[in-house]
């Protein structure tokens, strides 16, 4: 099973503040729905609690979402207690590739075990208290990259990179 990490980030890495995304880029929510549609994305309670009502859980995937708290419930989602358990349920499920959504804390967890990065670089340093890890570049290879400008749509101009471990 691949083990995939999906993220927008800032120049600085910011992913968000006060749990929350700082920015609004209608085709990087697109690109995000149509990675993960179908698969199992693994998420942090705060994460999933960021997720407006009306679209939580995220539709077509199934849920999983990590928590240190015991008895946390969300309706529709399976709740897990930690990162190796939700890679388990995907794998024992038949999952060809689980989707890494957030966020910094389980980013942190997954940078480790992930095969792949999908991330959408945004071309503008931001305000915020969510990082997505450093990660040393030498051991990714860049293997798919296209460029968005800044429209009427979209604030900032940004790239869709697709990064692989080098094993």
């Amino acid at each position: 099973m691949k083990i995939s990490m999906i993220a927008a980030i800032g120049q600085n890495l910011v992913i968000g503040k006060d749990n929350d995304l700082i920015w609004h880029l209608p085709d990087d929510m697109k690109f995000f729905m149509q990675k993960t549609s179908g698969h199992h994305v693994v998420m942090g309670r705060k994460n999933f609690e960021s997720i407006p009502e009306k679209y939580r859980p995220l539709p077509n995937r199934v849920n999983i979402i990590i928590t240190r708290q015991t008895d946390y419930q969300a309706e529709g989602a399976l709740v897990v207690h930690s990162l190796d358990e939700s890679l388990k349920i995907a794998e024992e499920a038949g999952e060809k590739e689980v989707f890494i959504i957030g966020g910094g804390e389980i980013y942190s967890l997954g940078l480790e075990k992930a095969d792949v990065l999908y991330l959408t670089e945004i071309h503008e340093s931001f305000d915020g208290d969510a990082f997505f890890p450093e990660f040393d570049r030498k051991n990714w290879e860049e293997t798919a990259r296209t460029h968005h400008m800044k429209d009427s749509r979209h604030a900032y101009s940004f790239d869709f990179v697709t990064y692989k471990r080098i094993s």
